[in-house]
């Protein structure tokens, strides 16, 4: 865990963490439910996790794609967006939030993007890091329970204590998912992020198909 303080920036809304956007304040009086900042920080986690679909396939870096009222409008998002959002609702219902990002090894990308990204090792996977109790949490809000199932996954859970990251193997005990790098930011280092998949995944603007999910399936044989 990381203990440097937070500071007002981590409560602020900016262009992209819109935690003074009325749809996204809404979204947080409905979600952080519960006594204390432990309690509504997991409220929020689970509302992102199982309420707005995972589409690693409709990603869209323009400064609009990445706004957190964008995702909350569309109902869907690739982790980066989404981790927006947890950062926007959770800044909104008074809680610290930044975000995090990590540089991964994913063993269980399905076929078609790794051979489209040219790569396993996914750049800026996104996550939130929330204030709690004195320390920094990483929440990662990515996949709902049925779709872990679906491709053989741990699913990925929030208790407001401990980190919530990708597990290292999945239910058969086989390598899913290694972090390489990870790093904080107070706001979305967009410029940046966009360099870098320019860079090293050439591809990714091909990624786009309609059903993820369906692709998951088909390689499980299921």
């Amino acid at each position: 865990m990381q203990h440097d303080a937070p500071s007002h920036e981590h409560l602020r809304p900016t262009a992209v963490i819109e935690s003074d956007h009325p749809a996204v304040a809404a979204f947080a009086r409905e979600h952080a439910c519960g006594n204390g900042a432990r309690e509504c920080a997991v409220a929020l986690y689970l509302a992102m996790r199982d309420d707005f679909r995972y589409d690693p396939y409709r990603i869209d870096l323009s400064l609009q794609g990445m706004r957190a009222s964008t995702v909350l409008a569309g109902g869907y998002g690739c982790c980066v967006p989404k981790a927006v959002l947890l950062a926007a609702a959770a800044r909104a219902a008074g809680i610290a939030a930044r975000l995090g990002f990590a540089d991964v090894r994913n063993h269980r990308s399905t076929e078609r993007m790794r051979r489209i990204m040219r790569t396993d090792v996914f750049y800026w996977h996104g996550y939130t890091e929330l204030w709690l109790d004195g320390a920094w949490l990483k929440a990662t809000p990515v996949s709902k329970l049925g779709l872990c199932e679906r491709f053989g996954l741990l699913p990925l859970e929030f208790d407001g204590v401990h980190d919530s990251l990708y597990h290292a193997f999945d239910r058969s005990g086989q390598r899913h998912m290694q972090y390489v790098h990870q790093g904080s930011f107070d706001d979305l280092p967009l410029a940046e992020l966009l360099t870098d998949f320019r860079r090293h995944c050439p591809g990714w603007e091909a990624l786009a198909q309609p059903d993820f999910q369906a692709e998951g399936q088909r390689e499980a044989g299921s």
